[in-house]
């Protein structure tokens, strides 16, 4: 116990211990580089060390192969702040401010010694310190709360004595060199302007930029004296004149409409003139349009007061009419859903407006609007997307918990899909129904979402509608120019609950209370400017009742209203009509000519591209298709389609995970340098003049990507507009989208779409996640040929489909099902015949033995003892089955459009096989795929042409929860199973 080792002695007498090695290590280098600059003991001791200086010096370095500049160290006022490590300034900056007060102490004549120089050194750094504190802090003592109910905080950062300024030293002069835009300033004159600036009733959020030109413009545009929320005469009464409205509006659908839900922006009021300066300000400074999206919360005011959607219509609604004409199909949809568009002019500025029509589910409209604006910028020729802004409006619970917020977010700066900056203002209620934020959300503001891509927040108090209308006009000077996203969050309440005939009391007691003794907005801001003396006392009640005899004018027109026309089919849209009776299958067929042009341009590379080798060979086989005419593959039939249209004028846009390659390496759309890594795409060099083909490799997302190209097709009709899964299960992933936009948005909001979605689809063996697009969803959301559902087995057949999109009067979403191991197989191919002049999309194709690239000889229609009817892959699965077999007597039939269903289609087919057995063969489960959807449909075609046998039989895979096994050698045993039974008759 009391033995001690030789070497334990000596760590603990030597200071040379390792713990020490790497300070005395660097001790050493500086001796190496400047004996003087260690102290004179330690010089003593390295000198009696003998060691060269260059092995000093390289060994103080670190290995060769160390990272000087790794790991990155933070070194910016935010992250100083947030670590309570303020840096006191460099020793150079400090001498260089030494030296600018002594130039200042002689100017005024006044000699000062180097201890006042350095009083006043320490005294400006301190300063701006505490300036840069409340840039970054600042808006958490901010006066934000119109119910006062925000906990307040001290916070230390604030406070000058932190930073050694007592009582005494408020008032003593200190040079800030025009920080503040000041040269001299005591301390209480900075605490003045910053508080004034950062912590009022408007609050700035912005230290987290990293961009020093945008920083640098925000603090100039809002720090300093000169720089207060000011308004003229006329600038007040504009704000009141809104307020009057805003307020007396929901006032009056209140008691006339007692209990029915509206949605009011009772106790938000102040949205209305900050929506009126965006389009003001907008407007002025180059904007030509504004889409709008925004959830229920207040929309019929904005309509109202923003849109001018007539009060007569929203009354003739209220009253239980159609916002559409009675001669326009259609379900309809509440109120509070629905969208408008008008044009406002301010200052001799027209700015075109429209508001989204949306859903209930919060923030599902924001890709949707994105979409639409990123298209309106296109068809402006506007590459800085500078002409039209995107203006959503959230809720506060909604705008910090719906992940498709951060989603929006992400596709802010992205290539294929920014927009120029979308201005966000967020009602806070600082509430979502009943939820208070502490039990929501983890952040401090419902807002710091933001902060994920730099953008500027601004906090405002609704209750001071002139700092609203303020900061809203801030922020869209910001956005126009930096062409970034930028936030409003107005703090405010909701006099009522959820709706309007919700209780508040019974989750939020206290807030509620409180809520009952505050007075309006109008209220508040009339008694202000009563005390400013720029209105007399009583004129607000004049007002007022001026705007309610209006409003009971427009109540009782409201009871004669009759909607004259539905505004669906202008604009853009001109020219396009309502699907009518009669199929219209367009004129899809191209010139030879134009196919050939289209084959030059796809197998050509700029001279000195450095191709890859295995396109280069991809490319080698493309110029064998056009020489023969024959064999052309999957990715070649959709690049004809594709170019085509464009050749002919009509813009192509493809997004999706990947898509430029393609998830199965089959589309290469860009040649990409070996070298360099530039682009070729060989679709937009067809020929001059031609439209644009756009393919863009999305983020990591299916909900708000594919949003974003359902708004871009609702804004572009003449364009093909393409989303692609990665895999068609993905899709599942923007269930929103379908089952509230897509599906079902011409039969609510009368608004058409020709959005394309391409989903991969089939049973290869690939497990539970890549087999199934999920079929069966789509189909039973069918109805009232509200979309077009189909699975193609042929490159022509998908060539067609594409290009009928563009060429027929009316658009419709198509639901693709799309090959993955079809785009390689040998008999998944079309002739040059197939795409020319005098063909066609067909719905229902014949068997490859009757027309087509098999061999087989079958017997006469009347001999024909089994029809099997199938789509997509597991065609080939039987076809190739069948012919190895040498069966003559099973006919195999393509369903290559499910919906609309192709019944006289069907019946012309199945006429000529009346006595046969009728199989439906699927590779999906008996509870997934098409089965539940065709059954009674083909029992109808059956009993139509008076078959023998009256109902389909079903092969396929039995009923599961699981679309698929995940084990290879049971997916091959079931698959050759349900291929056998279908081609065994008796079975």
């Amino acid at each position: 116990m009391t033995d001690q080792s030789p070497n334990d002695l000596f760590h603990a007498s030597s200071f040379l211990q390792g713990q020490n090695a790497e300070y005395i290590e660097q001790l050493y280098a500086r001796y190496a580089a400047d004996p003087a600059s260690v102290d004179a003991a330690w010089a003593e001791f390295f000198r009696g060390l003998g060691d060269a200086e260059s092995d000093v010096k390289k060994e103080a370095a670190g290995a060769t192969w160390t990272r000087a500049d790794w790991p990155p160290v933070p070194n910016d006022d935010l992250t100083a702040a947030l670590t309570g490590e303020w840096p006191l300034a460099p020793v150079k900056e400090a001498k260089a401010a030494g030296e600018k007060i002594k130039a200042k102490a002689a100017e005024a004549g006044v000699s000062v010694s180097d201890a006042q120089v350095q009083r006043a050194v320490l005294d400006s750094i301190r300063a701006i310190m505490i300036i840069r504190a409340y840039r970054i802090r600042g808006h958490l003592a901010a006066d934000l709360d119109p119910l006062g109910m925000r906990q307040e905080t001290p916070h230390p950062e604030l406070d000058p004595k932190s930073y050694g300024f007592a009582d005494a030293d408020m008032d003593r002069p200190i040079f800030i060199d025009n920080v503040l835009g000041l040269q001299l300033a005591s301390m209480r004159q900075i605490l003045d302007i910053v508080k004034r600036t950062y912590c009022g009733t408007f609050a700035l959020q912005f230290m987290h930029i990293s961009d020093p030109e945008q920083s640098s413009w925000l603090k100039e545009r809002i720090e300093g004296y000169g720089k207060e929320i000011t308004f003229t005469r006329e600038g007040r009464r504009a704000i009141l004149n809104k307020l009057v409205e805003a307020e007396g509006f929901e006032k009056f659908l209140h008691v006339k409409y007692m209990g029915t839900k509206r949605f009011g922006l009772d106790g938000g009021e102040a949205l209305i003139p900050a929506l009126e300066q965006i389009i003001k300000r907008g407007g002025a400074l180059g904007a030509k349009e504004m889409v709008f999206g925004m959830p229920h919360r207040g929309r019929l005011s904005v309509l109202a007061n923003v849109m001018q959607k007539p009060y007569r219509a929203i009354f003739h609604e209220f009253q239980g009419g159609s916002y559409k004409p009675e001669d326009v199909d259609g379900s309809g949809d509440v109120k509070y859903h629905l969208g408008a568009s008008s044009d406002r002019e301010f200052d001799g500025n027209t700015v075109h407006l429209s508001l989204t029509a949306n859903p209930s589910h919060l923030e599902a409209v924001n890709p949707v609007v994105l979409g639409k604006a990123r298209a309106k910028t296109d068809q402006m020729n506007d590459p800085e997307r500078h002409s039209v802004i995107p203006v959503l409006l959230h809720g506060d619970a909604a705008f910090a918990g719906q992940g498709v917020v951060a989603e929006c977010f992400q596709l802010s700066g992205i290539r294929g899909h920014r927009t120029g900056g979308t201005i966000h203002v967020v009602v806070n209620n600082q509430i979502g129904f009943t939820t208070a934020p502490h039990f929501s959300r983890t952040s401090p503001y419902p807002t710091d979402l933001a902060l994920m891509v730099e953008a500027p927040i601004f906090h405002v108090n609704g209750d001071d509608p002139e700092a609203v209308v303020h900061a809203a006009k801030v922020a869209t000077e910001f956005r126009m120019k930096f062409h970034k996203d930028v936030v409003l969050d107005i703090f405010c309440y909701r006099r009522f609950g959820h709706n309007e005939g919700d209780e508040p009391m019974f989750t939020n007691p206290v807030m509620y209370k409180a809520i009952k003794k505050q007075k309006t907005t109008l209220q508040l801001y009339t008694d202000r400017l009563v005390k400013d003396g720029l209105i007399p006392e009583g004129e607000i009640e004049d007002m007022k009742a001026a705007f309610q005899a209006k409003l009971n004018e427009e109540f009782e027109a409201g009871k004669e209203f009759k909607p004259n026309r539905a505004d669906w089919l202008d604009g853009k849209w001109t020219g396009l009509e309502a699907e009518g009776a009669e199929y219209q299958a367009g004129q899809t067929a191209i010139a030879p000519e134009l196919l050939q042009q289209i084959g030059t341009a796809l197998t050509s590379a700029p001279e000195g591209w450095d191709m890859h080798k295995t396109v280069a060979r991809l490319l080698d086989s493309k110029k064998q298709m056009f020489e023969t005419g024959t064999g052309f593959d999957w990715a070649t039939g959709e690049a004809l389609a594709f170019g085509s249209l464009a050749a002919e004028g009509f813009p192509v846009r493809l997004s999706g995970q990947d898509s430029t390659r393609g998830t199965f390496s089959q589309r290469h759309s860009a040649f990409i340098d070996q070298t360099t890594e530039e682009r070729y795409y060989p679709l937009n060099n067809i020929k001059p003049g031609q439209a644009r083909y756009e393919v863009i490799d999305s983020m990591l997302s299916e909900y708000a990507v594919l949003g974003f190209e359902y708004g871009y097709s609702l804004a572009e009709p003449n364009a093909l507009v393409m989303w692609e899964g990665q895999f068609g299960d993905f899709a599942n992933g923007a269930q929103i989208m379908f089952d509230q936009f897509i599906s079902s948005g011409e039969s609510k909001w009368l608004r058409m779409s020709g959005l394309v979605m391409l989903l991969p689809h089939g049973y290869e063996g690939q497990g539970p996640e890549h087999s199934s697009a999920r079929l069966e969803r789509f189909l039973q959301m069918s109805a009232q040929d509200n979309w077009i559902v189909a699975n193609c087995t042929t490159p022509a057949n998908y060539f067609h489909i594409l290009r009928r999109q563009v060429h027929r009067s009316f658009r419709k979403p198509l639901v693709l099902m799309t090959p993955k191991s079809l785009l390689r197989h040998p008999m998944a191919v079309s002739d040059v015949d197939m795409f020319t002049t005098g063909s066609q999309f067909h719905r229902v194709l014949w068997d490859d033995a009757e027309k087509g690239h098999s061999d087989t000889q079958l017997r006469p229609d009347g001999e024909i003892k089994r029809v099997v009817i199938s789509s997509g892959k597991v065609y080939y699965d039987l076809l190739a089955e069948r012919d190895k077999r040498g069966i003559d007597d099973v006919y195999l039939l393509r369903l290559e459009q499910f919906y609309p269903f192709p019944a006289l289609s069907l019946v012309k087919e199945l006429e000529r096989f009346k006595g046969a057995e009728i199989v439906w063969c699927q590779e999906e489960p008996k509870n997934q795929g098409a089965w539940s959807f065709v059954e009674p449909n083909l029992e109808w075609v059956l009993g139509r042409i008076g078959a023998t046998h009256g109902r389909a039989r079903y092969v396929g895979r039995s009923a599961s929860a699981s679309p698929a096994t995940g084990l290879a050698s049971r997916h091959k045993a079931e698959q050759e199973a349900l291929v056998d039974e279908s081609l065994t008759i008796g079975a």
